[in-house]
Parts: C-alpha cells; structure tokens; sequence
C-alpha cells in the first residue's frame, strides 16, 4: 500500500474532551445562577434590616 492510498481517519477524542468540559461548566453555571435566584429574597431581608440600623442619634 502506498501513503497515498491510505485514508486518514481524524481523531476527535480532543474534540469530545473540549464538548464534554463545556457542558459540564454550562451545567455548574447554570447551577450557580440558580442559587442566587433563591437567595435574593435574604439578601433582601438583610439589607433591609441594614438600612432600618443605619439610624442618627443627635444627642
């Protein structure tokens, strides 16, 4: 057989690899988002009892 008659066959295992690792961190993300949409309400709560301490005494 001559080089010029074999058929390169391309390896996508690199490929896989990068397609497999950008799922998994769009997974992670949209995970994260997640959270801070359940935690919106508490961060609510705490700046608002910030702002309710945040008081002037005038002596």
């Amino acid at each position: 057989m001559n080089v010029e008659n074999q058929v390169e066959k391309k390896d996508y295992f690199w490929l896989y690899v990068a397609l497999a690792t950008l799922a998994l961190v769009g997974a992670i993300a949209m995970v994260k988002l997640s959270e801070n949409d359940k935690y919106d309400p508490i961060r609510q709560q705490l700046s608002e009892e910030a702002a309710k301490m945040n008081i002037r005494v005038l002596n």
